[in-house]
């Protein structure tokens, strides 16, 4: 858990000031709308500070450059309550983060920016200073990706780059899913989460050279998906080449 220590919504005025001007009336060229970047956002229902970043999470997940996903972990299910979307394996991914980082920890609410920068999930300072350190760092989000829809099916095109060899890691999403929390630090409270992971796995291994690959369906219950292009192993994961999310997220 992390306390907060200064208030996290001015940044989203600044983020969707960005992005309106360029995307929204395309008067001059912006650089802050150009640029992509991947918000990992670790998470837990009995983390009493996990909320408000989960509010931030929300409000910046649908801007036409970012790429959002909520993992909720369960190591805060002995203080009371049992997470309702948590899974090992998104506790497992943090934990890497932190092992292949030594001077991260893993903590709630965290924020891993193009999975090479950290930052708590509460405080605004450490969220912009990690979205600036990681731009242009280590390849990140430096390598073409589209989603191409053809006949109701999904594809991914990634194109040729000088980084690699990646993963290419799919994520299923729940666009959005509300918790009533009944026990632990915050109990009583209602807790919306976006972007929320439900399944990750590997679809293959990117080379350096372009290449496509098939998606399965996803199930059409208020689901989308997310891919992202890693560097690394899941023991040690690296830069984020590149990544993409359906419609809606």
């Amino acid at each position: 858990m992390y306390l907060a220590r200064r208030p996290l919504f001015p940044i989203l005025g600044r983020i969707a000031a960005a992005i309106a001007v360029c995307w929204g009336f395309g008067t001059r060229q912006c650089v802050a709308a150009a640029d992509s970047y991947v918000i990992e956002l670790f998470t837990s229902q009995g983390c009493p500070y996990s909320p408000r970043a989960d509010e931030w999470l929300a409000a910046v997940a649908h801007n036409p450059g970012v790429v959002a996903v909520s993992f909720p972990v369960d190591y805060w299910d002995f203080i009371g309550w049992k997470d309702t979307l948590a899974s090992p394996a998104f506790t497992a991914r943090q934990k890497a983060y932190a092992a292949a980082n030594r001077s991260w920890r893993a903590y709630t609410p965290q924020v891993i920016v193009d999975g090479i920068a950290a930052a708590a999930g509460g405080h605004e300072d450490e969220i912009e200073q990690a979205i600036s350190k990681a731009k242009g760092r280590s390849g990140a989000m430096s390598v073409p990706m589209r989603l191409v829809k053809s006949s109701g099916h999904y594809s991914i095109e990634i194109g040729d780059g000088d980084n690699g060899p990646a993963s290419v890691i799919l994520l299923t999403v729940a666009r959005s899913a509300t918790v009533k929390i009944r026990r632990g630090e915050n109990a009583g409270r209602s807790v919306t989460y976006t972007n929320v992971a439900r399944t990750m796995n590997k679809l293959g291994e990117w080379t350096g050279k372009s290449e496509t690959f098939n998606l399965p369906d996803v199930p059409q219950d208020g689901r989308g998906f997310i891919v992202l292009m890693q560097e690394g192993t899941p023991e040690h994961p690296g830069a984020i080449l590149a990544a993409a999310k359906s419609d809606g997220l």
